[in-house]
């Protein structure tokens, strides 16, 4: 089938050519979302989001402007740089990377690693409460300085500075 039997169909929302739609191009849309996109379950569903967008807002493209494949690689693109710019998103990495760090300080097996966690955690308890938040969300849960400064409601000057002066706290009380 041409690309230009198919757009016939698709305006027509014959049920077949979605099919046909989602033969011809699933495999080269997928290929671009999980070089964005590294997570396969999440590329798989930023596909199918993006099919959906393709098949419900037909009417929008103009082949005027480009060619079809331009026209739903863009789509693509786009479906899924808003997957990783979603707080959803980026909240499920950011609980996964605490998920195993603390698994890390929990496993028995590793003895180092328990009393280094051990050790570091005496050191942040003797900071001041903001700074233990801030380490907190910076260091532990892998927030931005940005992030971090929208979670706790105070400008980005001060979660910068307060960064600062904290780390140079916990250096201070680490003797480095």
């Amino acid at each position: 089938m041409s690309q230009d039997e198919l757009l016939v169909l698709i305006y027509k929302k014959d049920e077949k050519a979605f099919t046909y739609l989602y033969d011809m191009y699933a495999k080269s849309l997928f290929s671009v979302i999980s070089v964005l996109v590294k997570n396969t379950e999440e590329a798989e569903d930023v596909l199918q989001e993006v099919f959906i967008k393709i098949w419900k807002n037909i009417e929008s493209y103009n082949e005027s402007k480009g060619r079809f494949y331009t026209w739903i690689l863009n789509i693509a693109r786009n479906t899924a740089i808003d997957k990783l710019r979603s707080k959803n998103f980026n909240n499920s990495q950011k609980n996964l990377a605490a998920d195993n760090f603390v698994n890390l300080l929990e496993d028995s097996n590793k003895l180092v690693n328990k009393v280094d966690g051990i050790g570091i955690q005496e050191f942040i308890k003797r900071l001041k409460p903001k700074c233990i938040q801030i380490i907190d969300l910076l260091f532990f849960k892998g927030y931005t300085q940005q992030e971090a400064a929208e979670e706790l409601e105070i400008p980005l000057g001060t979660v910068k500075t307060h960064n600062r002066n904290c780390i140079n706290d916990l250096r201070n009380y680490l003797k480095v």
